[in-house]
């Protein structure tokens, strides 16, 4: 995949190779390899059978990694689905400016968009994993989560990709759905552990069954509405309602909430991945039509 970003580093085989040798010199003679994914801002290549290391491609993205090294384990004993559990973390050298992770391996695939109403027991499974993750009391010290916030926040960014998308999308039809959605009321609960990015390329299913969450870069505390993105890009009408009708403590305002957190991302993703990850953006587009037209 091409670079995606900016200043994005060149990651590979030999620089992590090289990175075990010297701090996790036990390790460095297990298998590696380098693991295609669509992900963004981190790099990932599996250890062994049992690990998977974790490296920023992008400066933005190192933030994440003391948070997650410190919160995540803490989270994962609240929940019942396996998550990417970070295990160790590697400091910056000479070879290599960030701190990284090794975390656990866990089995599965990314799920495909839903074709035939085949995902109602995922929609469930993941209703489920939100319930318990939105349950959690863990607060105190606890990280915002640059996700669970108003979604007035996002309204810059979010008119000018609008702007980038003209002859491509139904701009009208766009603005006009993104003017409500910025009036429906904000969040007025305390806030809640939520995972920040849950989309398909961050869930893991076997046999159309959730076996793991994974990347929790943008976990924290703040308003729910951002973990419902999942509704619109990966079901169909049925198992969206399912999904729905499974969440506990999400009233419709929280919903349509959702439905602009949605519709904000894959607006944002459209023009910035458009010549870089052709993954994001098919999944950016099915977004906006689920948004708009279902």
């Amino acid at each position: 995949m091409a670079k995606m970003h900016k200043n994005e580093l060149e990651v590979d085989e030999y620089l992590v190779h090289k990175l075990l040798k010297s701090q996790f010199p036990h390790w460095a003679d297990l298998p590696l390899e380098a693991v295609i994914s669509s992900g963004t801002d981190n790099a990932l290549f599996r250890l062994g059978s049992k690990y998977v290391v974790r490296l920023p491609r992008i400066d933005w993205a190192t933030e994440s990694i003391n948070k997650e090294y410190e919160w995540v384990p803490k989270i994962s004993q609240f929940l019942k689905v396996p998550i990417s559990e970070p295990l160790f973390k590697g400091n910056p050298d000479k070879s290599y400016p960030w701190p990284w992770i090794i975390a656990k391996w866990n089995e599965g695939h990314n799920p495909d968009f839903e074709i035939r109403d085949e995902y109602e027991l995922l929609a469930q499974d993941l209703a489920y994993f939100l319930n318990e993750l939105h349950e959690i009391k863990l607060a105190a010290n606890a990280p915002s989560s640059r996700r669970g916030i108003p979604l007035k926040e996002l309204d810059a960014h979010t008119r000018k990709a609008i702007s980038k998308l003209e002859g491509e999308i139904d701009i009208q039809r766009v603005t006009f759905l993104w003017n409500q959605l910025l009036n429906v009321p904000v969040w007025n609960k305390n806030p809640v552990w939520v995972h920040g990015d849950f989309l398909p390329g961050n869930i893991l299913v076997q046999n159309n069954r959730l076996s793991a969450v994974i990347d929790f870069s943008d976990v924290g505390i703040g308003d729910p509405a951002c973990d419902l993105i999942i509704a619109w890009s990966l079901f169909k009408l049925h198992s969206r309602k399912v999904f729905k009708n499974n969440l506990e403590n999400i009233d419709d305002n929280t919903w349509e909430r959702g439905r602009g957190w949605a519709l904000s991302i894959a607006l944002i993703m459209l023009p910035y991945y458009k010549n870089t990850n052709p993954i994001l953006v098919s999944l950016a587009k099915r977004m906006i039509e689920n948004v708009l037209y279902i």
